[in-house]
């Protein structure tokens, strides 16, 4: 597994703003996500303003706290403060206590992570202007000497063009600019973030740990997860809590007419669209498969880690035995 720990030190906080986790990070094996672990790697140690886009839950704070991690400010603070605390005449509190109250923002040398740039609002966008100290110049009495890193839910291109986002800003925070995909676009790190999840809430909740069969794997990647890592981790804690696995997936199954078909005359029963969401998984994953080896069945076997001769009643059992293999 592909986990990068930040180093276990005590949570502090003003508020829950100051913030020093044990945590730990799983990149996953998609060449997405390792591009982006390669960037980080190369850009941590520098001071440049970083601005990371991605969908709600899609992991963009663990990734400001992983970048943090490997910076020479790792040993300092990494302060967390919501932009639409911003409010006119008035800094979020978070900036105002800056590390406890016990250094003054031209001297703090911590990481402060701002999150949510759409909910900025114009008078916050010239408050935050103002805070940032602008190249080797020397900060001033409300300057902030922090490692500054942003986050938003979606390109600001748009309020850039209708006057919404102040141009020098976005410039000042848009040093460099990161995307974390969504996890429907990496599935195939969905494996490896699952048996992290479960390892995590197995030892939290003293549990013994659940293992995943191939039919319940192949409903998590047939699922949109609009909720990203967040909605997994969710789903994977409750699995945990509760040693309830059907139920837990149940409650994910994308409503597609397939399933609406199939749970109509079975009553409508959670287990019925399940089995119907499964089916249509399996026969997605199979298919895929016989596509990437040119419908070489060992060789897809072998990708599914089942049997040749499992996958031969798999192709019977959905009905693909019959394609055609161009």
């Amino acid at each position: 597994m592909r986990v990068s720990p930040l180093d276990p030190q005590a949570a502090e906080s003003d508020g829950g703003a100051l913030v020093r986790l044990n945590h730990f990070y799983v990149w996953g094996v998609s060449p997405a996500m390792q591009a982006l672990r390669r960037t980080v790697a190369d850009t941590a140690a520098t001071d440049i303003p970083v601005l990371v886009l991605g969908e709600g839950g899609a992991g963009k704070e663990i990734l400001a706290l992983q970048i943090h991690r490997f910076s020479d400010r790792r040993d300092e603070p990494f302060i967390k403060t919501r932009c639409r605390a911003f409010a006119p005449g008035r800094l979020p509190v978070q900036l105002q206590s800056i590390a406890n109250g016990t250094a003054t923002p031209g001297s703090f040398r911590g990481t402060v992570f701002l999150d949510d740039l759409c909910e900025l609002e114009p008078a916050g966008q010239r408050q935050l202007l103002d805070l940032l100290a602008e190249g080797d110049a020397l900060p001033g009495e409300y300057s902030l000497s922090a490692r500054v890193i942003s986050s938003a839910r979606r390109g600001l291109e748009d309020d850039l063009r209708s006057g919404k986002f102040e141009e020098e800003l976005y410039f000042r925070l848009n040093g460099i600019c990161l995307r974390v995909p969504p996890l429907r676009e990496r599935r195939e790190d969905l494996p490896e973030l699952a048996d992290f999840f479960l390892t995590k809430y197995a030892s939290l909740f003293e549990r013994s740990r659940p293992i995943l069969s191939g039919e319940l794997l192949a409903r998590l990647a047939a699922y949109s997860w609009p909720g990203n890592i967040r909605q997994l981790e969710n789903t994977m804690k409750k699995i945990v809590a509760t040693g309830d696995s059907e139920s837990a997936l149940a409650e994910l199954v994308d409503i597609s007419p397939e399933v609406l078909k199939t749970g109509a005359s079975s009553g409508s029963s959670l287990k019925a669209a399940a089995r119907a969401a499964s089916r249509q998984a399996e026969r997605e994953l199979i298919s895929r498969a016989l596509t990437r080896t040119h419908w070489n069945r060992k060789k897809a076997a072998g990708e599914l880690q089942i049997s040749y001769k499992a996958l031969l009643y798999k192709l019977k059992q959905l009905g693909l035995e019959d394609a055609d293999v161009s």
